[in-house]
């Protein structure tokens, strides 16, 4: 069945990542909404730059012909707003009341909910343009977020600057009415600068790639849902990201579950603001601003290398990146531990798509890409591949909590069905550079856009449930390895081959890895509803 979504409706940065479409550069705004008639005008004066879903042409993946384009921005535009932003801008109180309660707290209110007061509260720690306060001048009302293309020499195209002072301008002509808040921290305090990580050609010239400070390929195995990619592509992108039926095939999960308005996997419409046209193909995103202490994770690696080798019997140079596969979950170049479970299995793999790569051999390249998602933990019910509590199976379950999956019965399983009402959509950037053998007293993480239709039951759910507590993951109170919370007695278990005869390894003493430097909750309207809230229309009834 064919289903096309609304694209010249949608914002653009909700169903493609950009970073994936030629955009690794990054620059975010945050607005405050002092006079609704001027915050309303400068909504109007940006809007015709807002960048929609509708596609790009594309030399490498042509569309079938009819498909309808737009060109490609230097700078892709857009707009979220917090609830107080909605508030400020005079959008009717009996349209607010219908935002989810989630929304309306905003994520500072909820930091013990989110685990984000630790190790220290977030009035210390988070930025100072994100920090809680009762100054309605120093508010966070608007995001605006700017995805640009790059230059050969590494920096951003001259559009980001351009568009960055254009910004500025409009918002000095109201005189008071719509102010850029300043107190980010970095290079420049009047907003976030993002960047992917680069690497230089033989021809000095530079080129993004898709990994964090960390060291890890990321932005692997996003959910794909119902319209999200044209449908000659849906049979592909599916497999591994999609939800897993009891047959065992993929199948894209319900749109409902990203987009609002449309049904999710419960068959229901979720009920949202009012009138429906303000709250359908919106979306809600949970920004994130999380920093990464990168020195402490790579001593960390090294201070247990030594041990690991020992009690698993392999040698030590195999020992600090089999630890961190095991932390993660997959490899650092993104193979899955139950397709590669061994540093020798995972070397192979690593031959295989050099020689590929060498040959120009197009298929299995596309073969060992689908394998970085195509795969499911039946095989592996005692974690002894891939840990239980690592991040990839925290993070996706994918059929891990199907209750009849140790039957091996194929009439009974379900398939992910407990796992597809938590999915979320990761957008995004890293911020920083990680100087090597530095400390971790820099400016360097990544900027993470959890997109979702119910913040509740998909991102604080995974934040809180799977980040931080173990109990799915038979692990008690042992949180993620990687982005939970490690007080004095964190631990991570390792699991080994209960055929082998080794015992488990257990990671003691885990530190902090990653902390939180700021965040809210947005909402993301429709273009419609940009319309609405821009001309002050918006009707309720």
């Amino acid at each position: 069945m064919t289903i096309q979504r609304e694209l010249a409706d949608i914002q653009g940065n909700i169903l493609s990542a950009y970073g994936r479409l030629g955009f690794p550069k990054g620059r975010f705004l945050l607005l405050n909404v002092a006079n609704a008639a001027a915050g309303r005008m400068v909504i109007d004066m940006l809007r015709p730059i807002v960048t929609t879903a509708v596609r790009w042409p594309s030399k490498s993946n042509p569309y079938p012909p009819g498909t309808i384009y737009q060109a490609r921005p230097e700078v892709a535009v857009n707009l979220a707003f917090t609830f107080r932003g909605l508030l400020a801008l005079d959008v009717p109180i009996r349209t607010l009341r219908g935002m989810p309660d989630e929304f309306i707290d905003g994520m500072a209110a909820r930091a013990d909910i989110l685990c984000d007061n630790y190790p220290h509260n977030i009035k210390e720690t988070w930025d100072p343009v994100w920090r809680p306060t009762t100054d309605p001048l120093r508010r966070v009302h608007i995001l605006v977020t700017l995805n640009a293309q790059m230059k050969p020499d590494g920096t951003p195209v001259d559009r980001l600057d351009e568009i960055t002072r254009e910004i500025a301008a409009l918002c000095d002509q109201t005189k008071g009415g719509v102010t850029v808040l300043s107190g980010h921290r970095g290079d420049n305090a009047a907003y976030q600068d993002l960047s992917a990580l680069l690497q230089q050609a033989g021809d000095g010239t530079y080129y993004p790639i898709p990994v964090e400070h960390f060291g890890f390929v990321d932005a692997i195995g996003d959910p794909v849902f119902e319209g999200q990619v044209p449908d000659e592509n849906m049979a592909r992108e599916v497999i591994g990201q999609g939800k897993l039926m009891a047959d065992q095939t993929w199948q894209p999960i319900a749109a409902g579950e990203f987009l609002l308005g449309h049904p999710d996997e419960s068959q229901e419409i979720a009920g949202h603001a009012m009138p429906m046209d303000f709250s359908r193909n919106g979306t809600f995103f949970a920004y994130r601003k999380l920093h990464q202490n990168v020195a402490g994770f790579r001593n960390y690696l090294a201070s247990k290398a030594d041990a690991f080798a020992a009690v698993m019997q392999v040698p030590r140079a195999e020992a600090e990146p089999t630890l961190m596969a095991k932390i993660a979950g997959r490899w650092a170049d993104g193979v899955p531990l139950v397709s590669a479970p061994t540093f020798g299995e995972w070397q192979a793999v690593r031959t295989r798509r050099a020689a590929a790569e060498a040959a120009g051999d197009k298929a299995t390249l596309a073969a060992l890409d689908r394998a970085l998602v195509d795969f499911t933990f039946a095989g592996d019910p005692d974690g002894a591949k891939c840990p239980f509590g690592s991040h990839l199976r925290r993070s996706n379950t994918r059929d891990m909590l199907d209750p009849h999956l140790s039957t091996h019965d194929p009439k009974q399983v379900n398939g992910s069905v407990l796992n597809n009402r938590r999915r979320i959509l990761r957008r995004g950037l890293p911020y920083g550079a990680a100087q090597p053998g530095g400390d971790d007293t820099g400016e360097h993480g990544i900027v993470m856009l959890a997109a979702c239709a119910s913040l509740f039951r998909q991102f604080e759910f995974v934040q809180q449930q799977w980040m931080q507590y173990g109990l799915d993951f038979m692990a008690g109170n042992d949180t993620c390895p990687i982005i939970g919370n490690h007080g004095e007695d964190a631990k991570f278990v390792i699991a080994s081959d209960p055929a082998s005869g080794k015992p488990p390894f257990i990671c003691d003493r885990l530190p902090q890895f990653v902390e939180t430097r700021g965040g809210d909750y947005f909402f993301v309207p429709s273009m419609t509803a940009l319309r609405m809230i821009a001309t002050g229309v918006v009707d309720p009834t």
